[in-house]
């Protein structure tokens, strides 16, 4: 994806990541957009929120498409990733400082052969009948991962066979994002 966002807007996201997740936990009440939103961010893309603690994940859910404005995917997906990631229990108001976000912005996603994936630059999204799965451009550069493993992994994520990519049946997705990380801000 090129960078469709500034560093700036990037921040505001991750602020807004924060204070949503953090306003949630403690009073069940969403966070307020804010005043001064850059036209870019009421665009309508895909987003997902990441939660670290120590380094480790500890929560991330997101939308491949859009549903709404870029502020309320970043605002709704930082709430899910902290309460309703089923890999893990809701966070708790002891463990917010301790957190890390990191917000990507999904590209619109293109039908593919597994032979055009780029492990590192495209994150994938896989489907084969009712089952489907995605992993993050992120994740297969952090795991230093090749493309079969990348493949692969996506499948066991969706909860299909491991080579299950290789299928006709299955249909391959590619997308980019833009990754804005509290780590890097």
């Amino acid at each position: 994806m090129d960078d469709v966002l500034s560093k700036k807007e990037g921040e505001l996201l991750l602020k807004l990541a924060r204070q949503s997740l953090e306003l949630w936990v403690r009073s069940r009440v969403r966070a307020p957009l804010p005043e001064e939103i850059p036209p870019v961010l009421e665009q309508g893309l895909g987003a997902f929120v990441t939660l670290t603690q120590h380094g480790e994940l500890r929560g991330c859910i997101g939308n491949m498409v859009a549903h709404g404005p870029l502020v309320e995917t970043v605002r709704e997906m930082a709430i899910a990733a902290g309460t309703h990631d089923p890999r893990f229990e809701a966070v708790t108001a002891n463990e917010l400082p301790t957190l890390r976000y990191e917000v990507s912005v999904i590209s619109p996603m293109v039908e593919t052969k597994a032979a055009a994936v780029i492990p590192g630059k495209h994150g994938l999204y896989i489907r084969k009948g009712r089952a489907s799965g995605t992993l993050l451009p992120q994740v297969a550069q952090e795991h230093g991962w090749d493309r079969e493993t990348f493949l692969e992994q996506t499948c066991v994520k969706a909860g299909l066979r491991p080579d299950d990519w290789k299928d006709p049946q299955t249909t391959i997705y590619t997308y980019t994002a833009q990754v804005f990380s509290e780590d890097e801000a």
